[in-house]
């Protein structure tokens, strides 16, 4: 069942989900339980899916060249697939955008489909454009940036035709 964001419940997990207490408590709570929802349904579903979009990156290390899988918000838009580095307001970037950085070839799982995708981070006109739109997915966006004091990386996820 879906949660809109503008119901009262949907305001509440806005707000929570905006706190300080959340931004340390969260990071530790939030991606395991996403993975392991994502691992129970075979890649069809995310907790989160429940109130916003939202889509499983899978993203080499740029260190280990391990596998990492990170559970993201996404606006998904003209066949691409907007991502934000907010870690949680918190104010260091995520270690999922330096992986994508490195390694901008990646996959998603976004609606039960795995997708080879190619990374672009954007370029502040860029960001600036589709800004709003992101706000309007998962308002936190604005918190986040001004909690962390950082300018928070955004990334979009195009197709690409090599799935490997």
């Amino acid at each position: 069942m879906a949660v809109s964001l503008s119901s009262r419940l949907g305001r509440i997990v806005v707000r929570v989900a905006g706190s300080p207490l959340f931004a340390k408590v969260g990071p530790q709570v939030v991606p395991r339980i996403d993975r392991a929802v994502h691992r129970l349904t075979g890649g069809r579903a995310l907790t989160s899916s429940a109130m916003l979009p939202s889509l499983m990156l899978e993203v080499r290390g740029a260190k280990s060249g391990q596998l990492r899988r990170t559970p993201l918000a996404t606006l998904p838009k003209d066949g691409a697939w907007y991502v934000v580095g907010s870690n949680f307001g918190r104010e260091q970037h995520p270690v999922w955008t330096v992986n994508l950085a490195a390694n901008p070839d990646a996959h998603i799982t976004f609606g039960g489909e795995r997708i080879p995708v190619h990374a672009h981070r954007l370029s502040e006109g860029e960001k600036d454009a589709v800004w709003p739109e992101l706000n309007a997915v998962w308002p936190n966006f604005a918190v986040y940036t001004t909690r962390s004091g950082r300018d928070l990386r955004v990334f979009r996820l195009d197709r690409r035709d090599d799935p490997t």
